[in-house]
């Protein structure tokens, strides 16, 4: 990845649609090679960074530089063909009436390329994503995979300085999601693509990339690679988005290590820093939130028997522990899910890969490295998987 000037310059962007601010002034780069994947759920401005990006809208203020240029600014506008960058497309847009071969070269004609050259492109780009055999098919005689691989060879055609990806995923299914997310991370960092992507789901936007760029009501919300983002979620919203589903709330008490979280007679210690306890004080209103793959499950007493899932460890100062009782327990195929209460009735989600019986009373420990500790927002935080 180069460090020179970046590929992509993205300096105070604004864009407002009448009373509705869709984006606030966000600034950040993307390097030549890099994959960023922009992740939030709709509404929060992704698809109008995006289409400002393509091309097929323009900032109300700000500008966007592509390889020095300035191609989007209130005065300035390169329209989307002259920019270099091209875009697959949530439902592909592949034309109906053309054949996968046809799909593919249509860019490569439009600059009216010399035929030899299309036949070699397209040959080679048919290679690369397993197309063979289906260059005379139309997009209705393929599957979902089919099209969208046939979509990003037509995007690669004309090989361009950007990559942009509109939800690419979206209307496949389960598995293929799985294997195509896999394929496409691999084929892009093979051919040193740059790559601008939009997802609203946080395991496609971990698979693709180099970078995430959280976005929260128009705002930057966090970036950084995807451990960072991970490991530590700048804000509550970040940790709730990146699937830190469990939440206990209390009053913030200072420990040893910095802050800790006053829950009905127990303290609760939690990961911390700057970011994210910059206001937090003594005796406010506080919340940590945690992972349900991070509840360490030690032992399952029911009745007067216990059943050790797992030998129980010393009390050591690296971990909290929870008593809980079992509520509910599905099997998941390859883990059993569960939801279990505290004393309080706070409800928890927890994974194990042995069953829980409801009912059971249970220990389990929660790593202080994995537990987040933040202020309470004033409004509440809704996060939508679409």
């Amino acid at each position: 990845m180069s460090h020179s000037r970046p590929l992509l310059e993205i300096r105070d962007l604004m864009k407002r649609y009448g009373s509705f601010q869709a984006l606030s002034g966000v600034s950040f780069d993307l390097q030549e090679g890099e994959i960023i994947s922009v992740l939030g759920p709709s509404g929060c401005g992704k698809s109008t960074l995006l289409q400002l990006v393509a091309g097929l809208t323009q900032p109300d203020g700000g500008e966007i530089v592509l390889s020095g240029e300035t191609i989007a600014s209130p005065q300035k506008m390169v329209l989307p063909e002259k920019r270099g960058v091209n875009m697959v497309f949530q439902d592909y847009a592949l034309w109906p009436h053309m054949t996968v071969y046809e799909n593919i070269a249509y860019g490569l004609r439009q600059k009216r390329t010399a035929r030899n050259i299309i036949q070699e492109r397209v040959r080679e780009l048919v290679q690369m994503l397993h197309l063979e055999g289906l260059e005379k098919r139309l997009p209705p005689q393929l599957s979902g995979g089919q099209q969208q691989r046939v979509a990003i060879a037509r995007a690669l055609a004309t090989r361009p300085r950007l990559m942009l990806l509109d939800e690419p995923l979206s209307n496949l299914d389960m598995r293929l999601r799985l294997e195509m997310r896999t394929e496409m991370a691999y084929l892009f960092r093979q051919l040193g693509m740059s790559v601008f992507h939009v997802t609203h789901d946080p395991d496609e936007a971990f698979a693709m990339a180099d970078r995430l760029l959280i976005l929260r009501n128009g705002r930057i919300d966090q970036i950084g690679t995807p451990q960072e983002c991970y490991s530590k979620p700048a804000s509550r919203w970040a940790a709730s988005l990146l699937g830190a589903i469990n939440h206990l709330k209390g009053s913030a008490v200072r420990t040893s290590e910095g802050f800790g979280l006053k829950v009905g007679s127990a303290i609760l210690e939690a990961a911390f820093n700057t970011s994210s306890g910059a206001n937090i004080a003594e005796g406010s209103e506080a919340e940590i939130l945690f992972r349900p793959e991070d509840l360490i499950i030690t032992k399952q007493t029911s009745g007067s028997e216990s059943d050790p899932l797992l030998p129980l460890p010393q009390e050591d100062e690296h971990h909290n522990r929870l008593n809980l009782q079992v509520k509910y327990s599905t099997f998941e195929g390859n883990r059993w899910r569960s939801i279990a209460g505290l004393e309080d009735g706070t409800s928890l989600y927890l994974l194990s890969d042995q069953p829980l019986e409801p009912g059971s009373a249970i220990c389990a420990l929660l790593p202080k490295s994995s537990a987040y500790l933040y202020a309470v927002e004033k409004e509440p935080v809704h996060v939508s998987s679409e």
